[in-house]
């Protein structure tokens, strides 16, 4: 496994992040993923309060149940807080009230004393961005938190937050956008201002919910089981199942078997290769899926790859990449429903 600094802090995470936002199904398949995980060498386990939706703090439960018993020195342990946890008007957000008390809610379902990286899972309009850095920079001199990321803000929030976190004395050190060969929206303006600012990036969806992986031929309607037979997933994956992003899919096959790669693996190679990207999070309902994925930390990747790869997808500029019923697939403003919503 490969290691890197995350940004300019001197936490090293390892390139591949396990997550487990789809934890809740089966908690045996999970520490199995898990076990996997920590046998390819990951570190680095991510989650939220959120996951398990509606049961909330499934996913963290989850967790911390298949790393019971692993050294926690040699763990990364990264979750977040803001969307909904509840139905009450303060079980969402970022207020002190509801940071304090999800980070302490937290810490019992992860079997943890102290949070790696607790990150601000979206920003929240209705709460002065003073009162929420406050409140992290808090949990950081308790010695709950060690350091403070967030996900989904924008370059401008992100540029705001750093400020106040300089004058606090904490460390904010990652950003968590989507990030893949089909949504370039990051490149834009968020990775460069988190370069400038000393913020890495752990992306998340880098296989595009399993579209980079040649899950979707078109053409052949979606496979039973499939990821996009769900509710929740239909939501992530239906901005990707036209048939002209499904064929521009296909046309990365050719590029994937030159280089000795499967297509998951030359999804997760590229990513890697991007500029500001410290480690990519890898989602997975079996063991064998982790140890697969793990390769691609390995790989090596010519340049004109990456040439190729955006030829095939015809248009990269920004994440605009092929037609969608008439739109573009990735847009600045279409990354998924607001958190207060």
């Amino acid at each position: 496994m490969l290691f890197r600094s995350l940004g300019s802090s001197g936490l090293k995470i390892s390139a591949l992040t396990f997550g487990n936002w789809l934890a809740g199904a089966d908690p045996s398949q999970l520490a199995a993923c898990v076990r996997a995980a920590l046998d390819a060498g990951v570190t680095t386990f991510d989650t939220a309060d959120v996951y398990g939706n509606p049961d909330f703090g499934a996913g963290e439960r989850a967790l911390g149940e298949a790393l019971a018993g692993v050294r926690r020195e040699s763990l990364v342990i990264a979750t977040k807080v803001a969307l909904p946890t509840g139905d009450g008007p303060n079980d969402r957000g970022l207020s002190r009230k509801h940071v304090m008390e999800s980070a302490e809610a937290s810490l019992r379902r992860l079997r943890t004393d102290h949070i790696d990286l607790y990150q601000a899972h979206r920003f929240d309009p209705d709460t002065p961005l003073e009162e929420t850095m406050s409140a992290f920079a808090d949990l950081v001199h308790q010695g709950k938190v060690g350091y403070l990321g967030v996900s989904e803000w924008t370059a401008a929030q992100i540029e705001a937050a750093h400020a106040l976190t300089r004058e606090l004395r904490v460390p904010l050190v990652s950003s968590q956008p989507q990030y893949s060969m089909l949504w370039r929206v990051p490149e834009a303006e968020v990775v460069p201002t988190s370069m400038r600012l000393g913020l890495g990036q752990i992306v998340w969806s880098p296989l595009a919910q399993g579209v980079l992986a040649g899950r979707y031929p078109p053409g052949d309607g979606v496979p039973e089981g499939s990821r996009a037979t769900t509710e929740r997933g239909k939501l992530f994956v239906s901005r990707y199942m036209s048939r002209a992003v499904l064929e521009a899919v296909q046309r990365l096959r050719p590029i994937a078997d030159e280089v000795g790669l499967s297509m998951a693996q030359l999804a997760l190679a590229w990513v890697l290769h991007r500029p500001g990207v410290a480690s990519a999070i890898m989602g997975a309902s079996r063991p064998e899926q982790v140890a697969a994925n793990a390769a691609a930390v390995e790989a090596t990747l010519p340049g004109d790859v990456f040439a190729a790869v955006d030829a095939a997808l015809v248009d990269p500029v920004h994440g605009d990449l092929v037609e969608r019923d008439g739109a573009k697939v990735a847009r600045a403003m279409d990354v998924m429903p607001a958190w207060r919503e």
